[in-house]
C-alpha cells in the first residue's frame, strides 16, 4: 500500500474523489508554494570567529522556545521583537544590525519586515511550515530560508492517530464520565471502531506518510488526496461526503478548513465529529464546538514534546552558525 502512495505523490493535479468516501480525512498539508524554483547558492565569504558570532543581531519574532532562546541569547546578539513598545522605531534603530530573524509557524517575515532590515541574510524558521515567511522577497533579494523538517514527523502523525482514536471511541467523554461518577449508574454509550476506516489525507509528504504507515497498522485502506495548498480546501462538499460517520482530523494549517462550515457541519450533525489542533485564528477557537462531545481540540501541540522541540532548536541553531560560518544549510529552503 505504501508504495501506491509513494508513486501517488508524483501526481501534477491530483483531486478530491468520494466514489469510495471516507471514513476519516486527515489534513496535515502545509502552506507551501512548490511551483517555485528556489535557488540554494549563496556568495562565499569567510567563516566568521565565535566573538564575531556574539556581535551579529538575531531578531527573534515571538516566544517560542525556551531553550532555543537562551542558546540564541548566548551564541548572537538577540533581540525579542515582541517585547519592544515601539516596533517601527526598533527596525530603524537596528536596521544595520539585525543579519537574521528567526519565527515560526505563526510569525515570520513577511515583505515589510523583509524591507526594513537591508542586512537581513537568513531567515530560520522554528517549525516546518514556511506560509509566514515572504518567499518570493527571500528569493529576490539573495536571502536564505530554513525550516526544521524531519524532527517532528513522528510527533504530528502520532498525535493524528491519537486525535482519530480520542474522536472515534470517544476517550474525552468517557474520561469525563468516570470523573463525574456517571459509571455507577450505567454503562457508557457505544462509540465507533477505527480499525478497518477509510483513511483520506490531504498532502503527502513526510508527515502523510507517517500517518498513512500508522494508519495502515490499523488496516485501515490509504486514499491519498494530494492537492494544491489552498485555503479552505476541506470546505462543505468535502464535509458531506464524509458525513454523519464521517470524522476530520486537522493537524496541518487552520485556513484548510472553511471553519465557520465546519461548525456549521458539526452543530447540524452533517459530520460525524473532528480532532482538531489547529484553527484559523489562533488562539481563538469557536465556542460554538466547546460544547460538541464528539468534537476533541488541541493548543496546536503537534510538535510539543520536550524531545522534538529541543531537536527543532538545535536545527534552528545549527543553521544559523552554518550560515555565518560559511558553511552548508542543514535543512536550505531558499
Amino acid at each position: 500500500m505504501l508504495a501506491t502512495i509513494a508513486r501517488r505523490a508524483h501526481l501534477s493535479r491530483p483531486s478530491f474523489s468520494f466514489t469510495h468516501p471516507f471514513a476519516v480525512l486527515i489534513n496535515q498539508s502545509l502552506l507551501f508554494p512548490s511551483h517555485l524554483n528556489f535557488s540554494t547558492t549563496s556568495v562565499a565569504r569567510p567563516p566568521l570567529s565565535a566573538a564575531k558570532m556574539e556581535a551579529i543581531g538575531v531578531l527573534m519574532m515571538c516566544p517560542m522556545n525556551n531553550y532555543l532562546e537562551e542558546e540564541l541569547d548566548k551564541r548572537f546578539n538577540l533581540f525579542r521583537y515582541w517585547k519592544q513598545p515601539r516596533p517601527s522605531e526598533f527596525l530603524t534603530q537596528h536596521a544595520q544590525t539585525i543579519r537574521a530573524v528567526v519565527g515560526n509557524a505563526s510569525a515570520g517575515a513577511d515583505a515589510k519586515l523583509i524591507d526594513a532590515l537591508p542586512k537581513l541574510e537568513i531567515v530560520s524558521s522554528f517549525s516546518v511550515g514556511l506560509d509566514k515567511i515572504d518567499l518570493n522577497k527571500c528569493k529576490e533579494k539573495g536571502i536564505r530560508v530554513t525550516n526544521t523538517p524531519d524532527v517532528l514527523t513522528d510527533d504530528v502523525a502520532d498525535l493524528a492517530i491519537g486525535l482519530m482514536l480520542a474522536v472515534l471511541r470517544r476517550i474525552c467523554e468517557c474520561d469525563k464520565y468516570v470523573r463525574r461518577g456517571e459509571w455507577k449508574f450505567g454503562d457508557f454509550k457505544l462509540s465507533s471502531k477505527f480499525s478497518g476506516k477509510r483513511v483520506g489525507i490531504i498532502g503527502l509528504g513526510r508527515i502523510g506518510l507517517a500517518i498513512a504507515k500508522r494508519a495502515e497498522a490499523f488496516d485501515c485502506p490509504i486514499t491519498c488526496a494530494l492537492t494544491p495548498e489552498t485555503t479552505h480546501i476541506v470546505n462543505r462538499e468535502v464535509m458531506d461526503a464524509l458525513g454523519p460517520k464521517g470524522v476530520l482530523i486537522n493537524i496541518g494549517r487552520g485556513p484548510h478548513v472553511d471553519e465557520p462550515e465546519l461548525v456549521s457541519a458539526l452543530v447540524e450533525g452533517r459530520l460525524g465529529g473532528a480532532g482538531l489542533d489547529v484553527f484559523q485564528k489562533e488562539p481563538e477557537v469557536p465556542e460554538q464546538l466547546f460544547g460538541l462531545e464528539n468534537v476533541v481540540l488541541l493548543p496546536h501541540v503537534g510538535s510539543g514534546t520536550i524531545e522534538t522541540r529541543k531537536d527543532m532548536a538545535d536545527l534552528v541553531l545549527g543553521n544559523l552558525e552554518a550560515h555565518f560560518a560559511n558553511k552548508p544549510l542543514l535543512t536550505p529552503v531558499v
